[in-house]
């Protein structure tokens, strides 16, 4: 069974099992799972369940595995021939979740 959330403004199509990196999820603690209830579209042997715009009573479970900060983004700015040079660095914060069940 298949089925595409949406979480942190980004959307996934995911299956049990499958392990993601999303944007930190807020208030989570490793180990502490987690419903989702904004299910777009579930995908299983029969025809697929569209919503409009999200499928009703269907959550899918994820356990947080991890949180933890992306690698680092290194912005530069300069503009020739008038000694202006800017370094600046970015980290994400993430959160790594696995599927675990899905119900419809």
């Amino acid at each position: 069974m298949k089925a595409t959330i949406k979480t942190q403004g980004q959307q996934f199509t995911v299956s049990e099992g499958d392990i993601l990196k999303v944007s930190r999820l807020r208030d989570s603690e490793e180990g502490s799972s987690i419903d989702i209830n904004e299910v777009l579209m579930i995908h299983d042997s029969e025809a697929p369940k569209i919503g409009t715009p999200l499928v009703e009573g269907a959550k899918v479970t994820v356990k947080v595995l991890e949180n933890k900060l992306d690698k680092k983004l290194t912005v530069f700015k300069k503009k020739r021939r008038q000694g202006y040079k800017r370094k600046r660095g970015h980290r994400q914060s993430l959160s790594v979740i696995k599927v675990e069940s899905i119900t419809a």
